[in-house]
């Protein structure tokens, strides 16, 4: 080999310097880098030939070898750049979850772009607003979608350039781009860009409970940190079968389980959505062997009447999170997969998500906590003046610092600031040290209930509630009253067979008075058909208690 002298990389490599350092990174980008965009290149050289990505809906199965995932996504990629897509342009993906998702995703990595993945749930102006307020310049639409956003197409303020992911031949406007096409006709070398670790690759809108969502801008370092935490504590290895249900628009199933076992070569198995019939079937058919879902989910599988129907005896790892799993339900699950290691995960989208995790061999002495903090995370407690709190028991805002964090909401220097104030990430989220220092969640700020001068948490009273036998899902919430000022309120769902009735109220009121300070004990049951959850399996507080703010409200329901 020829070498010549070079000037400008012996001065580079004379001097250390954070610029000379840089200078050498990009120089050597290909050869040094770290990013998520090199992730199908990196499992394709190791199982060029295993199918690693699976797409399922009940009726139609596709498959991707690692080899074609990588080559797919070089194309979108390729399209991405040859129609004007510039370094960290914003790439808005508004799907089910589909193989062409992950290839979307994947493609606008490589091509140095900025995912942003919308909420299907959302429609008309909640669109525009994530749209614009990304400053988005392509949209990719599953067709499922388009009749209700064709109305608002033209507020979309910056996008240049359209694709219909059009699986079902509903898009007919002419402005959109098949996607189908753009795989076929773009070339799979891999694009020559220089990335970095330090790059913004996503951005996630939080479901939150403020009027406007806030755009949390990962990097692929916040990212890449998160997934080896994942990696490590959720024990993922490459012979894993793994259902991923949840949105991917959602950070849990992307970003602690989709992409993470993408990198080590796992087979995962996408689904469009979390359809109770299609995950028990999927795990059967597939042999699946892991699955994460929020406690919402797995309660629908346990209780749903074709559970015993189906063999799941596949699964060995269970994963959940996303929200608060009652212990009652867990001691349910485990009796019902005996074979199974559960691994409770606790976060929040601006830390990519993952913060904390309840580990397998902590489960049978720990059951409800949120387990210890990950590898690459500090985990605190802190009173309002910004104090560290280390004593067992005393609740405190649940704190954090790592490279998980985010970078910080776009265009909003309030929020971040807000957020990172003492120079901690802040969670919202109330929390206790157990004597061993596991931390157990005891409620977000905004749910802690404040009754007759007490503070009661909505999660302890829930736990309890949950071990009544008639109950199938309960939230409870602090309404308005004259007397209690706010008043403690369970809404319950009930299990098949029982009826909503006074005397079982009265039942329901009486079993928590028995096991709870009077004071925590609900003043009120209501008994609804359904809880309204987010899709990622969040009970929404916020909206029961603008459902039931008033006395005569109640008892309409009941």
């Amino acid at each position: 080999m020829d070498v010549t002298k070079d000037k400008e990389l012996s001065s580079l490599l004379s001097e250390l310097s954070e610029e000379n350092s840089i200078k050498l990174m990009k120089r050597f980008n290909k050869i040094m880098r770290w990013v998520i965009a090199d992730f199908p290149k990196f499992t394709s050289h190791k199982y060029p030939d295993k199918h690693g990505l699976i797409y399922f809906d009940g009726k139609e199965e596709r498959k991707y070898t690692y080899k074609e995932l990588d080559s797919l996504s070089n194309r979108f990629a390729n399209f991405l750049i040859e129609n004007g897509l510039n370094d960290y342009d914003r790439v808005a993906l508004h799907s089910f979850n589909s193989d062409y998702f992950v290839i979307s995703m994947f493609g606008t990595y490589k091509a140095k772009g900025v995912l942003v993945p919308i909420n299907y749930l959302l429609t008309g102006k909640d669109v525009v607003y994530q749209i614009n307020n990304s400053e988005s310049k392509f949209y990719i639409l599953d067709d499922a979608f388009y009749d209700q956003i064709k109305d608002v197409l033209s507020e979309f303020n910056f996008v240049k350039k359209y694709v219909g992911i059009n699986q079902r031949n509903k898009i007919k406007d002419n402005k959109f781009i098949d996607f189908k096409n753009i795989i076929n006709s773009y070339t799979d070398k891999e694009p020559d860009k220089i990335l970095n670790i330090w790059d913004p690759v996503t951005i996630m809108y939080t479901s939150g409970t403020e009027s406007l969502p806030k755009g949390v801008i990962h990097t692929n370092q916040s990212l890449i940190s998160e997934y080896v935490s994942s990696i490590l504590s959720g024990r993922f290895e490459s012979r894993d079968a793994v259902i991923h249900a949840l949105p991917l628009y959602h950070c849990a199933q992307k970003d602690v389980f989709l992409v993470p076992y993408i990198w080590i070569g796992a087979t995962n198995i996408i689904l469009p959505k979390g359809d109770i019939q299609l995950i028990m079937e999927s795990i059967e058919k597939y042999k699946a062997n892991s699955m994460f879902a929020p406690p919402t989910v797995w309660i629908g599988i346990i209780n749903h009447p074709d559970f015993k129907k189906y063999d799941l005896s596949s699964i060995e790892k269970i994963y959940y999170g996303a929200a608060i799993m009652p212990v009652e339900i867990l001691n349910k699950l485990r009796k019902e997969f005996p074979n199974a290691k559960f691994v409770n995960y606790y976060g929040q989208t601006e830390l990519a998500p993952a913060h904390t995790a309840l580990l397998p061999e902590d489960h049978e002495k720990k059951p409800g906590t949120a387990g210890k903090e990950l590898l690459n995370m500090i985990t605190e407690l802190m009173d309002d003046n910004g104090n560290i709190i280390n004593e067992p028991y005393k609740p405190g805002e649940i704190v954090g610092r790592g490279p998980h964090t985010m970078l910080g909401y776009l265009k909003n220097e309030e929020k971040t600031l807000e957020a990172f104030a003492y120079g901690w990430f802040h969670s919202g989220d109330i929390g206790m040290w157990d004597s061993d220092h596991y931390l157990y969640v005891v409620d977000r700020k905004k749910d802690m209930i404040k009754t007759g001068g007490e503070n009661v948490s909505s999660r302890e009273v829930e736990e309890v509630i949950y071990k009544h036998p008639a109950v199938k899902e309960v939230a409870v919430i602090g309404l308005p009253d004259e007397k209690w000022i706010e008043k403690v309120t369970a809404i319950v769902v009930l299990k098949d067979g029982y009826e909503k009735s006074d005397k079982l109220k009265n039942e329901i009121i009486e079993y928590s008075r028995n096991n709870l300070a009077h004071f925590k004990a609900p003043k009120d049951v209501i008994f609804v058909d359904s809880l309204p959850k987010s899709p990622s399996g969040k009970i929404l507080k916020r909206e029961l208690r603008e459902m039931f703010k008033a006395t005569k409200e109640f008892k309409k329901e009941t």
